[in-house]
């Protein structure tokens, strides 16, 4: 004579960067087919969703584990809805029973309820943002402007990442620029400090990182009209122009000029001026007098012409010659 079968337990564990009552297809079977649905967190975000679908969940802090397995044995199936820390009083009284070697223990099953998408910690560097600038002394009182010489920084420490090729840093360097983003847009979701821009509507108001996001999407889909649209662009070269044309009508500029920040270090400022210049097919003599400086903004001239970027190319010289100095002092 056949045994009778333990039954099984099955950990439904879902997540917190995926909208409730969004669960999986193997989920909702589950949760419809099980004898018992029981949940140790009476504010879980899954709650109301699955009682609207009919699910009757057993709210409970401490399920006893024996009376589980009692109520198991004999092939009936319970779901537990986890909480994003787990239930670890129930599944170590679990794991005590199993290690007793005295019951039949339940197959246990854990079962995802939801997959997080690709950029789902976002969600959570988002949250984490948050709260830091609401509990940090020293975050609550940022301001854009006392942070824009950080995002400098950064910037050129994930330069120095790439031109290094450590991954490692790479990937560290893109964190640090990341969290000026989110750190600016969270400051702006706050808005301007009282008394210091009364007129909301030519500030533009607050904004959040989703709105940064919306524009970016925006943005990016109006100057890829060869991938999401019907123009075609087959080459580098014709996606460059392209998106120079497009670029051109948003910002309806008057100057090849504009839109170029002369605040950039001189070389890329020159390499970017020349890049204009040349797109626009323009005839522009370059300056002349005294001085390097006419010499070196010819050099930066040629070297963008040649696709050369000036600047990385100096600085690839300048590092060679710290690593020169340092061989000559002996380290």
């Amino acid at each position: 004579m056949n045994a009778p079968s333990p039954g099984r337990l099955v950990l439904l564990t879902t997540s917190h960067r995926v909208a409730p009552g969004q669960l999986s297809w193997p989920a909702w079977q589950a949760l419809r087919q099980a004898d018992r649905v029981l949940c140790a967190d009476p504010a879980h975000p899954q709650l109301p969703y699955l009682r609207e679908a009919g699910v009757e969940v057993e709210v409970t802090a401490a399920p006893d584990a024996a009376d589980l397995v009692d109520f198991l044995a004999g092939g009936r199936t319970a779901v537990l809805v986890q909480s994003g820390e787990g239930d670890r009083r129930l599944t170590d009284a679990l794991s005590r029973l199993a290690g007793s070697g005295r019951v039949a223990m339940p197959d246990l099953e854990l079962l995802p309820g939801a997959y997080d998408l690709p950029g789902a910690r976002l969600i959570d560097l988002v949250q984490v943002m948050d709260r830091i600038r609401e509990e940090c002394p020293w975050s609550a009182r940022q301001t854009h402007e006392g942070l824009a010489k950080y995002a400098m920084e950064e910037v050129f420490e994930l330069i120095e990442a790439i031109e290094e090729g450590d991954r490692d840093a790479l990937r560290e360097e893109l964190g640090d620029v990341l969290l000026q983003v989110v750190f600016h847009a969270r400051i702006a979701e706050d808005g301007a400090p009282a008394g210091e821009d009364e007129d909301e509507e030519e500030d533009g108001g607050p904004f959040s990182v989703d709105d940064v996001a919306a524009t970016l999407i925006d943005k990016l889909v109006r100057r890829h009209p060869h991938v999401f649209g019907d123009a075609v662009a087959e080459t580098p070269e014709e996606v460059r122009a392209q998106w120079l044309r497009v670029k051109g009508e948003e910002k309806e500029r008057t100057s090849v000029t504009d839109g170029v920040p002369v605040a950039q270090p001189a070389l890329a400022l020159a390499a970017k001026l020349a890049s204009r210049v040349r797109a626009a097919r323009l005839d522009v003599p370059l300056p002349d007098g005294p001085g390097p400086g006419p010499a070196l903004l010819a050099l930066a001239v040629e070297a963008e012409r040649q696709g050369t970027d000036p600047e990385a190319a100096l600085r690839e010289s300048a590092r060679r010659y710290r690593e020169a100095v340092r061989a000559a002092e002996g380290h």
